[in-house]
C-alpha cells in the first residue's frame, strides 16, 4: 500500500504521541489497542489493524515496569507493526507476521527507552540549577524537552519504516515461506497466552478464581458473542460489588470483612 504525504503525517504524529504517552499514561496513546486502531483510521486498513491492536494487547497486559526493570515497549511494538502491516498489504492474512515483529521490535523499543531515560536524567540536573536560580521557566523548557524526546524516541522508526516503503516490506512479508508463517502465528498465539497468564499470576487471588473459572466455562458456548461475554462480566462485577457492599450479617455472619464470597460461606 501507498501512503499519501497525509497519511505520513498522520502517522508520525500518531507515533510521537504514543511515545509521550508512554510517560504521561493520561490519554493511554501507547497503549497497542489504541496506537494501533489509529494507525488504522489514518491509513484506511482500520480492521485488520484493530485486530492487530487487541491481539498486542493481550500481549502488553503482562508487561509492566517493577522497580528498576523497565518492560517491553508497547508503544514502539504497536506502532512500528501496524505500519509494517499496512505497507505489506496483507490485510488480516498479514496480522500473524505483524505480531512476531512487534515482538523483537518492542525489545529493541526497551534499549530505546533506557537511552532516552538515562539522557533525560542529566536534564534533571539542569532543571535543579535554575531551580536554584528561581528560573521556573528555564525549568519548565527542560521538562517539556524531556517529553519531547520520548515522543521522537516513537516517532522517528516510524518515519524510518515509512521510507522503506511498501515494496521491500511486501516483498520480505511474501518472501517469508509457509512453514515460517505458520510457525509464526502458532508462536504468536503462544505469546498471548503467555501475557494473559503473566496477569492472572499478577491478579489472581481466591475471591475471583471462581469468576474466571465461570468466564472459561461461559466462553465454550459457541453460541455467545463477545458482547454476551462481555455483558455477563459487566453482571458478575456489580454482582461482586453489591456482596462486598453488604457482607455477612446473618446467620451469625461477622459483618463486612471485604472478603463477600468467604462471607457467605462462613454463613453457611
Amino acid at each position: 500500500m501507498e501512503l499519501t504525504i497525509i497519511q505520513i503525517i498522520l502517522i508520525v504524529i500518531v507515533a510521537f504521541l504514543a511515545g509521550v504517552e508512554g510517560i504521561l499514561d493520561e490519554f493511554h496513546f501507547h497503549q497497542p489497542i489504541i496506537a494501533c486502531t489509529l494507525i488504522g483510521l489514518v491509513t484506511g486498513e482500520l480492521i485488520p489493524c484493530l485486530v492487530l491492536g487487541g491481539t498486542l494487547q493481550l500481549i502488553a497486559l503482562g508487561w509492566a515496569n517493577i522497580g528498576a526493570a523497565v518492560a517491553p515497549d508497547a508503544a514502539l511494538a504497536s506502532v512500528a507493526s501496524a505500519i509494517i502491516l499496512v505497507l505489506g498489504g496483507q490485510g488480516e492474512a498479514g496480522v500473524s507476521s505483524a505480531i512476531a515483529i512487534a515482538v523483537p521490535l518492542a525489545v529493541a523499543g526497551l534499549l530505546l527507552t533506557i537511552i532516552v531515560r538515562t539522557i533525560a536524567t542529566a536534564f534533571v540536573h539542569f532543571m535543579d540549577a535554575a531551580a536554584k536560580e528561581g528560573n521556573f521557566t528555564k525549568v519548565q523548557m527542560w521538562h517539556i524537552i524531556a517529553i519531547i524526546m520520548q515522543g521522537l524516541r516513537i516517532a522517528i522508526p516510524a518515519a524510518l519504516i515509512v521510507a522503506i516503503g511498501a515494496g521491500p516490506v511486501r516483498d520480505l512479508l511474501e518472501s517469508m515461506p509457509a512453514w515460517l508463517t505458520d510457525g509464526i502465528a502458532v508462536g504468536g498465539g503462544m505469546v498471548v497466552a503467555v501475557g494473559f497468564a503473566m496477569v492472572i499470576n499478577m491478579m489472581a487471588t481466591k475471591e475471583v478464581w471462581p469468576f474466571l473459572a465461570i468466564g472459561f466455562v461461559i466462553a465454550t458456548i459457541p453460541s455467545l458473542t463477545l458482547l454476551g461475554l462481555g455483558a455477563i462480566g459487566v453482571a458478575l462485577a456489580l454482582i461482586y460489588i453489591t456482596l462486598s457492599k453488604q457482607g455477612g450479617s446473618g446467620n451469625g455472619g461477622g459483618g463486612n470483612t471485604g472478603d463477600p464470597l468467604g462471607d457467605i460461606i462462613d454463613n453457611y
